[in-house]
């Protein structure tokens, strides 16, 4: 076993399993979704969940070894086969992955799928090595540690090979609009009928929170009884850049981005790229941010 694959206590194994548990059952409900789009069978498009300057700082896949980690559904690791790259997905559910396998063979892209805990991926790819990795986009939320997992990552690269997360910014999740419903976050959710956003959430929220829902963030039935419960880690900018940085890997680039890949409030206002942000004259805060940091 390698040093990354068994950092993690019993208690935050016990947590991601019951996350795995929700992910699987999450993935017929994403699958049938018009969220995604993968309906009636339809081959997926992976271009609406990239941003063009993505494209311009991962440069050239052409026969470059990508590794998307935490890749759900797949979606985005075909777009990374689609532009020259050997990809390989790695998620913690297996029901996604399955899935996954079927977008790909129905979009006849060559694109291997791994199943396994995101912790244990040295182990799961046989000590592979890989020019670049990609996460985020809601990925982040569901590591317990940040250390760890950057330990892990900088085993998983090539001398010279690049990290690439693009993730939702803290700020996204501390924004609630006025007047609100609820109580906690809605970090992926909708949150309708906003005249006003105000600060109402811990931007720097830290550690653990236990949540239960029995619908999902996309459209789609109620998951199945059992399949509810699920747990999410809050992490600030700070936290990824100190875990990237002590595993000894250096940045290259820090970008803060307007827009994110879905109408998180009515009131937002679509792109000319198909992405959404707040409505022209307003002020423009980070909705999504992007780090990119190489191997020495």
């Amino acid at each position: 076993m390698t040093e990354a694959s068994g950092e993690l206590d019993l208690k935050q194994r016990d947590m991601m399993r019951t996350n795995e548990l929700n992910w699987d059952a999450r993935t017929s409900v994403h699958i049938a979704s018009r969220y995604y789009g993968l309906q009636d069978g339809e081959a997926p498009d992976p271009s609406r969940w990239f941003a063009p300057f993505e494209w311009e700082d991962l440069g050239d896949l052409g026969g470059r070894d990508v590794l998307h980690l935490q890749c759900h559904l797949g979606t985005e690791t075909i777009a990374f086969a689609q532009r020259g790259a050997r990809a390989v997905g790695l998620d913690i559910s297996g029901e996604a992955v399955s899935s996954a396998r079927d977008l790909a063979q129905r979009a006849n892209i060559p694109v291997e799928y791994v199943h396994a805990n995101v912790y244990d991926a040295p182990d799961a790819l046989q000590g592979r090595q890989f020019d670049v990795i990609y996460t985020g986009k809601g990925a982040l939320y569901y590591l317990p540690d940040l250390t760890a997992w950057a330990r892990m990552i900088a085993q998983l690269l090539r001398p010279g090979g690049t990290l690439y997360i693009a993730e939702f910014h803290p700020l996204l999740n501390a924004l609630r609009p006025r007047p609100h419903n609820g109580d906690g976050p809605d970090l992926v959710g909708h949150d309708h009928h906003a005249d006003s956003l105000v600060i109402g959430h811990d931007y720097l929220a830290n550690g653990v929170m236990q949540r239960e829902s029995t619908h999902t963030y996309t459209d789609g039935p109620a998951l199945e009884e059992g399949a509810t419960d699920f747990f999410e880690w809050m992490h600030g900018l700070d936290d990824v850049i100190n875990a990237v940085t002590t595993a000894g890997l250096q940045i290259g680039s820090l970008r803060e981005s307007p827009q994110i890949p879905w109408r998180r409030w009515d009131r937002m206002t679509r792109t000319p790229d198909g992405w959404w942000q707040l409505p022209t004259g307003e002020p423009r805060i980070p909705l999504l941010y992007t780090l990119l940091a190489r191997r020495q």
